[in-house]
């Protein structure tokens, strides 16, 4: 790398289950690199299974950064988890001279390549409290009404996101998606990007060892330590998985929901990912050296 040249972060991205965690740690042993998570979910701690987080084994066999930040009742708002991953981004730097980042969360690893700029807004604790007894339904409808642009983005069951972005509106009376700004990082990014062809497929075997890892388990071990009503609990799969402990549900049944929800929300990441990523797209026959073909073009 020339000296004239900023650093490089590096951008493993693509939909939920398309093997970007195997993929990423490959690419960091090859690099002496760590794993810079760029997941929304895998964030809190206790919430393994259900987000698929890498294993003890994947995580003593490559060092993993930005996981376990957070309780599950501690959310995380964007520019928070923003600050976090420029610390590790710039230790990475001054250690390897380049970064890593693996992950799906597509606003997250727009906040870090791109530079938003989120708006700097507490935490509001009543007005939280104001919104939970409202219920996520209506919450959601009022911010498709107030701010329709943020109400798009946002899933209709993501209760973290969509309070806060009210919290800001209400907070600034000024929408969350007119604030979010973007000053350019001083740093070259490469994206990488895997869209494999068979993830319908691989999305229903993803769920399915969900379940057989303990999903169950692990929500009724959330629910008892933080509350039945936590927003975090709603995310795909934990959502299905406490309507089976109410029993309104048999794990079938929560299971095929998994699966059809998971679906929707991968085809919700390769709009975002078209959108607003320009990615090198990975070939199925040999990811690991067109990623590493591609990362030596770009250092020189």
């Amino acid at each position: 790398m020339s000296a004239l040249q900023p650093p490089l972060v590096i951008a493993l991205l693509g939909p939920t289950a398309s093997g970007k965690t195997a993929l990423g740690i490959e690419i960091a042993k090859a690099l002496d690199l760590a794993v810079l998570s760029v997941d929304s979910r895998q964030l809190y701690r206790e919430m393994d299974i259900g987000t698929a987080k890498p294993t003890a084994q994947q995580r003593a066999a490559v060092r993993h950064e930005l996981l376990d930040l957070r309780n599950p009742d501690q959310p995380i708002n964007l520019q928070e988890f923003r600050q976090e991953a420029d610390l590790q981004i710039q230790a990475e730097h001054q250690r390897r001279g380049l970064a890593f980042l693996v992950g799906g969360s597509g606003l997250y690893l727009k906040a870090i390549t791109q530079g938003m700029t989120p708006p700097a807004v507490p935490p509001q604790s009543h007005l939280r409290q104001q919104l939970e007894e409202l219920g996520q339904a209506q919450c959601h409808a009022l911010l498709q009404h107030a701010d329709p642009k943020a109400g798009e983005r946002i899933m209709p069951n993501d209760a973290v996101r969509t309070q806060r972005a009210l919290e800001v509106l209400y907070a600034t009376g000024t929408p969350l998606s007119a604030q979010q700004g973007a000053t350019p990082p001083p740093w070259r990014v490469l994206e990488l990007g895997l869209n494999p062809p068979n993830l319908r497929q691989r999305i229903a075997l993803r769920s399915q060892g969900l379940y057989e890892e303990g999903l169950v388990e692990e929500t009724r071990s959330l629910q008892e330590r933080y509350g039945n009503d936590c927003p975090l609990l709603e995310t795909i799969g934990y959502g299905e998985a406490a309507a089976m402990l109410r029993g309104e549900m048999t794990e079938q049944e929560a299971l095929q929901l998994t699966t059809q929800r998971t679906q929707q929300f991968a085809k919700r990441q390769r709009t975002w990912f078209r959108r607003q990523h320009a990615p090198i797209w990975l070939e199925d026959a040999d990811p690991l050296q067109q990623a590493l073909s591609a990362i030596e073009r770009v250092l020189g």
